[in-house]
This record gives C-alpha cells, structure tokens and sequence, in this order.
C-alpha cells in the first residue's frame, strides 16, 4: 500500500473518531439538559414548587417521587398543587392524598382547585393545608362507585355461554357474563360503604367538620366554588394571589419563583420519541389489543380497576 494511501486512511479514522466523541458529548449534554429542563428547582434558589394533577387519577409512581423530591428538598419552601380532575380510582387518590400530608409535615401545602376537582380529585385537595377554588370551579362529588359491565343478554343473542367451575360461589364475583346474586351485590355493596365510611372520616377530619355534616355533604353532589366555600369545603375563592396571601401568612416570601415540577418528557434527540414501538403503535394504530383499542375510543375512565372515586355527567 502506498504512502498516499495510509495517509488517506489515518485521516479517515481521525475524522471517524473525532464524530463518534462529538456524538458522546452530543449525547451527555442533552441528558444533562433534559435532567435540568425537568427539575429545574434542583439548580435554583429558595422556591415555591408546583405540580399539576390532571385528568384521571391513578396509582402513579412517578408522581409519588416527585412529591418526595419535593418534601426533602429544602430548597421548596412550599408547594401548590393545581388540579384538574373528575377523579379516578380510589387507591390512587388516597396514595397522592398520603404523599401530600408527608410533605405538608415539612412545609406548607396550597390545593388550587381549577376547573375540576371532583371526587378523588377532591380527596386530593383535602391533603392541603388551605383549599383555593374559582368560583365557578366545580368540586364535591364526595362518594365511591363500583362498575362493572354486564355481557349476558348479549351472549344470548350471540348464542355464547360460557361455563365455569370455581372454588366458591363468590370467587370471581360479580362477573360479566351473568347477573350478580344477591350474596355478590351484598359483598360488593359492604366493600363500597367500607371506603365510603373512609373518604366520609378523611372529610370531617381536614375540613374540621361534624362527622354528620360531612355525611350530608357526600351525597354525591357536586358544588361551585362559592357553594363550596359556603359547606366549608373549600377555604377560600381566587387564584394565584390568594395563594401568595396564605403563604405570606406560612412566612413564605411572596417574591420567591414558582417552579414547576414536571414529569420527564419521554423524547430523546431531536424531538423523537425513545418509545419507537409505542410511537409506532400511535401511529399506525397496529399491534393494539383489544382493551388497548377500547380504551383509545372510549377513555380511560372505561378501565379503571378497583373501587372508582370519579364524577362524569350521567348517561340515559
């Protein structure tokens, strides 16, 4: 091989190498920036943090450890929490309610009610130390619900039936693809007053309330924030300056940033998504199972597990 050639060789491998830790540092960067972007109070000064809650409430790890970024950092002086929410399951309210209260024992905690906050959207703001709605917010809805679907006129038409062999009468009850008996509506109807009695306690208790007065309260209706404010279960009606008219009262200097403290974002370089098979899935609409599919029709208020806490407009 000839000297040109080598020549030609060493400067192709330079170049190769010099890409490949512009790439490495590329790729620190913007992790280090997408770390930053989304926790930008790890980097700044004393501060009020802020979360949003939106949409449907579920069992949400990643919330829960943002809360408890939140609650040991010493550098939040305080924390308001913005929903927006017809609620969800029960379980999922009441684990952000309890991650609420661990960081109000450390600093003070402001629920801002926004358009919604009904059901376990409220059992949320009950966690605040203060709970500040818009007047024409709509909250309440304090109660528990228990759904499921019946198939079994459907099945008849079909010509379907299913049979089963199971260890108790009660085991996998109610079912779907039959009516409920009676013993399945009792159980089912005992554990709905159990977390019903729960939810009723969790109200008197923050709102400062007579149990019965709380009773009467969660009888499933809904309330504006200026009624809500009348019952006692709001504290206040306004916005972003009645929030920093409480915290002065907390000693939280009302010249302090807010900061958001945001879920980090599922995109990696250049704006594509790091879930290629999800991103994929989205857009073609293929590899959807069934459930999947349904629930991109009909929203995941469909396909809630377990004990609901969630208001939606009635259907006839």
């Amino acid at each position: 091989m000839d000297q040109s050639a080598i020549a030609d060789r060493r400067q192709l491998r330079r170049k190769l190498t010099f890409w490949r830790v512009a790439a490495i540092l590329v790729a620190a960067i913007a992790g280090f920036t997408a770390m930053t972007w989304n926790w930008p109070a790890a980097s700044i000064e004393d501060h009020v943090a802020h979360v949003s809650i939106t949409g449907i409430i579920k069992d949400d790890e990643e919330l829960l450890q943002r809360l408890d970024r939140i609650a040991k950092n010493d550098r939040a002086k305080a924390l308001v929490v913005s929903i927006t929410s017809p609620g969800g399951t029960t379980y999922g309210g009441e684990v952000v309610y309890k991650a609420l209260r661990k960081v109000a024992e450390k600093k003070p905690v402001v629920s801002d009610v926004r358009t919604l906050a009904a059901s376990a959207g409220y059992m949320i703001a009950t966690a605040g130390d203060t709970i500040v709605a818009g007047e024409s917010s709509i909250t309440g809805s304090i109660g528990v619900i228990f759904q499921y679907p019946q198939l079994s006129e459907l099945m008849d038409k079909l010509g379907v039936s299913l049979e089963e062999i199971k260890s108790a009468p009660l085991k996998a009850e109610p079912s779907p693809f039959h009516p409920a008996s009676e013993e399945a509506k009792a159980m089912i109807r005992r554990m709905v007053d159990d977390s019903f009695a729960w939810f009723v306690d969790l109200v008197a208790e923050r709102r400062k309330l007579p149990r019965e007065e709380a009773l009467r309260l969660a009888d499933g209706s809904i309330y504006t924030g200026r009624q809500a404010l009348q019952v006692k279960l709001v504290d206040r009606l306004g916005g972003t300056d009645e929030i920093r008219d409480y915290l002065e009262t907390r000693k939280v200097g009302r010249s302090l940033p807010m900061v958001d403290y945001e879920p980090p974002r599922r995109s990696g370089l250049f704006g594509f998504g790091l879930d290629s098979t999800g991103w994929l899935k989205g857009l073609l609409g293929i590899g959807l199972g069934p459930s999947e599919a349904l629930e991109k029709l009909g929203g995941e208020k469909l396909f809630l597990d377990g004990l609901v806490s969630v208001w939606q407009v009635g259907r006839d």
